[in-house]
C-alpha cells in the first residue's frame, strides 16, 4: 500500500530522502535506491506499507539469535526492497525484486502475532526492516503498547540514519545485526553502501537493546583472518560480550564463488575468540 513516507525534506523540485546513509536526492516520478520510496508531485511515499511477502514462525535461533529468549519461536515478517544490492543475497527474490505481497494491517498483524500460540512476538527480517520503516514502526509501537512483554526484533544490515534508529529503538528488544565486512572497498563493491554508518548502528544499537552481529565470510573476498579480526577487535570495543556469528557463504544470485572452506571457518572462530566471549559457526 503507497503511504507517507517519513524523514525526508523539499529541495526546490526534488526531495531528499534522509531515512538510510545514502540520502538519496529523487526527482519527481523517481524511487530511490531502495526501489520503494518514490517522489510524486513534492511529496515521498512509500509503497510497501503493509504488503508481506513472506511469514512463518521461525525458531528465534534461525535469525539468528542464540542468546535472546533460547529455545522460543518468533512470528517473522518481510516484504519487498531493499537499500543493499549484495552479489550473494540468500533472499534476492524478494530485496531486489517487487514480489508479489499481502497486505495486512498492522492492527491484523499485531493480533496474529499476539493469540500465535507458543510466539514471542514480532521479527521483522527476510527483506531489509529499515526501508520497511512505516510499518516496522506502526506495528512494534503497538504491538508493545498491547503487550510490553512481547519481543520485536529485527534482522538487518545496519544501514540506517542516527534519527530515524533512535525513533525506533524504544520499541525494539533485539537486532541482529550484518556487519558484511570491515573494508569499505568491500561494501561499496559488493553492496552498494558503506561502512562507517554499519559501524554507528551498532554502537548506538548496543546501548539500548539486545544485540548479536552476523560476518558472512565470503571466499576470495572478506575470508582472510586478519579481517575478521578487525572485526572481533571493534565488536569488543563496543562490548565484549555481544555474540559475532561467522557464517559459511555459499554460491547464491550473481555471486558464484567457491563455499568458504571449513578450515578457514575453524581458524576465524578461534581469531575471534581471542577477543570476544561469544563466537557462533552458522552454515557448516
Amino acid at each position: 500500500m503507497k503511504t507517507q513516507a517519513m524523514f525526508y525534506e523539499k529541495l526546490k523540485d526534488k526531495i531528499h530522502c534522509f531515512l538510510c546513509p545514502h540520502n538519496c536526492v529523487i526527482e519527481n516520478g523517481h524511487f530511490g535506491k531502495c526501489n520503494v520510496r518514490t517522489h510524486e508531485n513534492g511529496e515521498l511515499f512509500t509503497i510497501n506499507y503493509g504488503e508481506i511477502t513472506s511469514a512463518s514462525l521461525d525458531p528465534i535461533e534461525k535469525k539468528p539469535f542464540h542468546y535472546f529468549r533460547p529455545n522460543t519461536e518468533i512470528f517473522s515478517v518481510g516484504s519487498f526492497g531493499c537499500n543493499f544490492t549484495c552479489g550473494f543475497c540468500q533472499n534476492y527474490s524478494i530485496s531486489q525484486f517487487k514480489a508479489e505481497s499481502r497486505l495486512i494491517s498492522k492492527e491484523n498483524l499485531v493480533e496474529t502475532a499476539l493469540t500465535m500460540k507458543n510466539n514471542i512476538g514480532l521479527a521483522f527480517t527476510y527483506n531489509e526492516p529499515s526501508i520497511w520503516y512505516e510499518y516496522v514502526y506502526d506495528c512494534a509501537k503497538l504491538l508493545k503498547e498491547t503487550d510490553p512483554n512481547a519481543s520485536v526484533v529485527l534482522v538487518t544490515n545496519g544501514y540506517i540514519s542516527e534519527e530515524p534508529l533512535k525513533n525506533l529503538l524504544p520499541y525494539v528488544d533485539a537486532m541482529n545485526i550484518d556487519l558484511k565486512s570491515f573494508s569499505t572497498g568491500y561494501y561499496k563493491d559488493l553492496c552498494g553502501g558503506s561502512l562507517q554508518p554499519v559501524l554507528k548502528t551498532i554502537e548506538i544499537a548496543a546501548k539500548h537493546c539486545h544485540v548479536e552481529i552476523t560476518t558472512l565470510l565470503v571466499s576470495g573476498e572478506n575470508d582472510n583472518l586478519d579481517e575478521v579480526e578487525e572485526i572481533a577487535k571493534f565488536i569488543n570495543s563496543v562490548n565484549h560480550d555481544i555474540p559475532l556469528h561467522l557464517s559459511r557463504y555459499f554460491p547464491r544470485y550473481k555471486l558464484e564463488n567457491s563455499p568458504t572452506d571449513i578450515n578457514f571457518m575453524r581458524e576465524a572462530e578461534k581469531i575471534a575468540k581471542k577477543h570476544l566471549s561469544k563466537v557462533i559457526l552458522g552454515n557448516v
